[in-house]
């Protein structure tokens, strides 16, 4: 098949076309190769349109031929305050708005969207005396005072994280998260109103060589290795205890083509996560990524981000029933060749696309 990947050239972009191509598929890339998100020192290996996926006439451009889609392109990342709103919604919502719309001039009804584990907000907890919760917003007051577990909306108990389902609640947090789950929305409908198919494949946190660096909207993994590299210690916020499902870059991957090969549910949106299934808290990351670089033990300095949530992991079962897909590099082994991959240096500062 003919398969678009707009965000192309990027850190997971590259990943998917190469899989693709491994397999025999036919791609064409599409990015705007912003300079926040990577420099040229990449060049891309496969056919590449330059371009904005909120520009019309370069996604119909980019359009023909083409069987299936891959969505990867997006602002990506924590971010810096409220004043990236603009930017977002506008990279990522109007972006996909535009896309479908070409889509659907083009008789396209394919879709693969790189969605995220950001939509569910807080993971999934469990209270001793009342099952099943959804905690709100941690209070200011318990983040100052090193209390950083969720508590319990009817008791105020400290909740227990457990693996976060595709039907789960969705409660995105951020800007970032909004955005995502947004996509997830306009795909849906694009998909009701055309009687195309969508997977919405949920990616945990994603690392791998060639990660964006020196960047506020780079993943932990990337920030972490700069700050080894530079010979700094990774500094851990809250009590690195946040639990989350840290997944490679190659089989993030190996999801996509499984995904470009499953038929996705007519008339619908079918979502998915895509982790490796073990999870690991953010201070194990940040241990082993110093022992595998020979560097300075991590600094633990409490705190938390505005949006930042405690603990998401993930149930891995659907992708496996659905999708044939199960992760293939365990966490040591992956952490231990990201300590010498190559990154992204970006030209700039500010928003990344994938």
């Amino acid at each position: 098949m003919r398969v678009l990947i707009t965000g192309g050239a990027g850190f997971i972009g590259s990943a998917v076309a190469d899989a693709l191509v491994e397999r025999g598929h036919d791609v064409v890339l599409m990015d705007a190769f912003l300079p926040q998100a990577h420099g040229e020192e990449r060049p891309p290996r496969h056919p590449l349109l330059r371009g904005d996926v909120r520009d019309p006439e370069v996604v119909r451009e980019a359009l023909r031929g083409v069987d299936v889609v891959c969505h990867q392109a997006a602002m990506v990342g924590h971010g810096q305050d409220p004043s990236d709103m603009p930017d977002y919604a506008s990279h990522n919502d109007v972006g996909t708005a535009v896309l479908l719309a070409g889509m659907h001039a083009a008789g396209v009804r394919r879709l693969v969207l790189a969605s995220s584990m950001v939509v569910y907000g807080e993971g999934r907890y469990r209270c001793p005396q009342h099952a099943l919760v959804t905690p709100g917003p941690r209070r200011e007051e318990d983040l100052a005072a090193g209390r950083y577990e969720p508590r319990c909306p009817v008791c105020g108990a400290d909740l227990e994280p457990e693996r976060v389902p595709e039907d789960a609640v969705l409660d995105p947090r951020s800007t970032y998260a909004a955005t995502k789950l947004a996509q997830e929305h306009l795909a849906a409908a694009w998909a009701r109103q055309t009687g195309g198919g969508v997977w919405a494949l949920r990616y945990h946190n994603v690392y791998g060589p060639w990660m964006p660096s020196g960047t506020p909207y780079a993943g932990v993994a990337s920030l972490f290795r700069s700050a080894l590299h530079r010979g700094e210690a990774p500094v851990v916020l809250e009590d690195g205890r946040q639990l989350r499902d840290f997944v490679h870059v190659s089989d993030v991957a190996a999801a996509n083509v499984a995904a470009v090969g499953a038929e996705p549910p007519p008339g619908g949106l079918e979502a998915v996560n895509v982790c490796s299934g073990q999870p690991h808290t953010i201070g194990d990351l940040a241990h082993e990524l110093a022992k595998a670089c020979g560097g300075p033990a991590p600094r633990v300095v409490g705190g938390a981000r505005p949006g930042d949530v405690r603990h998401v992991v993930a149930d891995p079962s659907k992708a496996r029933r659905v999708l044939g897909f199960r992760a293939a590099v365990g966490f040591a082994d992956g952490v231990a060749a990201f300590a010498h991959a190559p990154l992204r240096e970006p030209a700039a500062v500010g928003g990344s696309q994938r």
